[in-house]
Order: structure tokens, then C-alpha cells, then sequence
């Protein structure tokens, strides 16, 4: 079988998770990881087994003091390359793409860089198609992958007309909270719309979204309350049948213990997802009403998880080896285990 070179650049919360994907394809081979430090992080990525690439001269002889083994540096990386998923800090990402495009490396971004990095931001169950070929694409971020899986999910059905929706956001990653996190206050975002709307409607440029979000002070996950008006009026089992068209959007329910997010967070671990990860949209069944032509519906969102199914299908998109999005989707969620229902 035809497998794809898959490059890893940057080593944090998405890029592990990135990496240990890719080994789970049929199709693709990790050959490597870069990054510019010699954390425990990098030690994993060693210990794992992953040819480690020195960024800079000073990541180096970190790695090298730390008795990791490095392999080369980026250029070297990017040699063995294919495709390089970029999962660097906001904005380096955008800096990091000069040096893919010298190389003729096909590339991915994250959410954090802006769409004109790439000129297209990536959907599975959306734009698949429209990447196919291309040089580059951007993973939108957790939040605007969210909004756009479940919004397109009412749209195909004929049900969407628009949506306003209020994001409660985790204030930072779980593993570096004891850094960056926040206590005893809430941040709101200055402006309305926040900027998922706005990014959301990159991917799909039709869609009437309007968000406002604010930081709250935990890290394990997102929580959007939604407001939509339907097309016309509809009955709870039409909406639940339309947004059953995502095969990555979960259903939960609050009368089964899971009114919260630590819950959910405890059933990932409990039937042994690796990090405790969901790459779902966990939608609340029992909570979701519909009167009339109105929708109203809450759901998580995994911040370190759910771009991981997207950036999967992305490398299949740009390499061309898989051109049918519902196989690619299909390979991807069968190799993360990715389900609708957990029970």
C-alpha cells in the first residue's frame, strides 16, 4: 500500500496527539518530529520510538545534553517529508510556512494562524474536495471546528437559517495551567462577534453564525449554548435525525450522570481513550428543545482532541491518496475509534 510521509513539527498538545494518529493510519508513516527543546515532552516522543529533529542549533545541544538522540535538523525533516503538519505555537506557524514552501513540502497549519496563511481553512465533512491537490490548508481551531460539524449538520438537513451562540472557554491547556490559567474571574472577549463566527464562515462562507465567548476558569473543556432559527418549524426527532448526518457528533445525556464536563472528561478515560480524548461533539440529547422554528442546545468540545479526525483527513485531502471524503472520514474514525454513541 501507497503510504504517505507525514512530518510532525512542534511536539506540544496537538502535535503528540497528531503524531500518535498518524501512526494508527494504514497509509501514512510518521518519519519524524521536530521541535527546539528537550523537555520531558521530547523524551516521550524518544522513548516512543519517534526520530527526533533539532529545529534550531541550540535544540541541539539541549537534546543532546539530555541524551536524546536527534536524527538531523527541519531541513532534514522536511527531506523525508511528504506533508509536514504544523503544530508550532500561534503565529510561528505562518513563519514556519515560508520554510515548507522552499522546501516544496506540502503543509498544514493550525487554527491559531490566520486563513490567509494557507487561502483555505479545512472542514472534513464540508470542504474535503476543495483541498484536494492543494499545497496547504488550515485546521480551523476546536471551538470553530465544533460550530462548523454541527451548524452544516442542520444545513444539509434544510434546517438552518441562522445561529447565535455563546462559547464558555477553558482559559488554557491542562498541562500548562499552573502557567497561564486564571482564578476566582471571567475574561470576555472585547468584541461580538468573537472570532469563531467569523472564522467558521471560512470553511463555509453561507453560514449566518454570530458568537461571543468568555474564558472561564477551568482547562478541561469547552461549553457552547446555542440558539438557532430553524428554516421552518420542526419536531426534536428532526433535529436529532439531521445531526446524526455527523458521524463525529456524540450524543450524551444529563440523566445518565454526564452533567458535566469532569463527568464526560471520566467516561474518555474509563473506556480507555488515549489522553482521555474525545474527539466528538458531545451534544446534550436530553437537553436539546425545539419550539417552533427555534433550537436551543448545549455541547462540549475537547480543545486538545477534536481538530486531530480533521487534520488526519486534511493529509489524505492535499496528498489526493484518498479523493472520497466519506472513506477518508471512515478510516479516520474507525483508526480513533470515534463513535455517535459510547453506550
Amino acid at each position: 500500500m501507497e503510504k504517505i510521509n507525514v512530518a510532525v513539527n512542534g511536539y506540544g498538545v496537538i502535535g503528540k496527539r497528531v503524531a500518535e494518529a498518524v501512526t494508527l493510519q494504514e497509509d501514512m508513516e510518521l518519519v519524524g518530529i521536530g521541535d527546539i527543546v528537550a523537555d520531558w515532552r521530547i523524551k516521550s516522543a524518544a522513548a516512543k520510538g519517534y526520530a527526533v529533529f533539532a529545529n534550531t542549533e541550540e535544540g541541539r545541544k539541549a537534546m543532546n545534553k539530555e541524551g536524546i538522540p536527534v536524527a538531523g535538523d527541519l531541513d532534514d525533516l522536511l527531506d523525508l517529508a511528504d506533508l509536514v503538519v504544523d503544530c508550532a505555537p500561534k503565529k510561528f506557524g505562518a513563519q514556519n510556512a515560508e520554510r515548507y514552501k522552499l522546501a516544496g513540502v506540502k503543509y498544514i497549519v493550525q487554527g491559531g494562524e490566520k486563513h490567509q496563511t494557507t487561502g483555505h481553512s479545512f472542514g472534513a465533512e464540508n470542504n474535503y474536495a476543495t483541498a484536494l491537490g492543494r499545497d496547504a490548508t488550515r485546521v480551523v481551531s476546536c471551538n470553530t471546528t465544533s460550530i462548523v460539524r454541527t451548524l452544516s449538520a442542520l444545513k444539509r438537513a434544510g434546517l438552518l437559517n441562522k445561529a447565535r451562540g455563546t462559547l464558555l472557554r477553558r482559559a488554557t491547556d491542562p498541562w500548562e495551567s499552573h502557567k497561564n490559567g486564571i482564578m476566582n474571574t471571567l475574561v470576555p472577549e472585547p468584541e461580538i462577534p468573537s472570532h469563531q463566527g467569523p472564522d467558521a464562515q471560512s470553511v463555509d462562507p453561507e453560514l449566518d453564525v454570530v458568537t461571543a465567548a468568555v474564558k472561564v476558569p477551568q482547562t478541561l473543556s469547552h461549553l457552547h449554548y446555542w440558539t438557532v432559527q430553524l428554516t421552518r418549524e420542526a419536531s426534536k426527532e428532526d433535529v436529532l435525525e439531521a445531526l446524526g448526518t455527523s458521524s463525529r457528533i456524540a450524543f450524551i445525556r444529563m440523566d445518565n450522570e454526564l452533567s458535566a464536563n469532569n463527568a464526560v472528561k471520566e467516561l474518555m478515560l474509563d473506556i480507555g481513550r488515549p489522553h482521555g480524548d474525545m474527539y466528538e461533539v458531545a451534544i446534550w440529547e436530553d437537553m436539546l428543545k425545539v419550539e417552533g422554528d427555534e433550537l436551543y442546545y448545549a455541547y462540549l468540545v475537547d480543545n486538545q482532541a477534536i481538530v486531530i479526525p480533521e487534520t488526519i483527513d486534511a493529509i489524505r485531502a492535499l496528498t489526493g491518496i484518498e479523493p472520497d471524503p466519506n472513506k477518508s472520514i471512515e478510516k479516520t474514525n474507525r483508526s480513533l475509534g470515534i463513535t455517535q454513541r459510547f453506550f
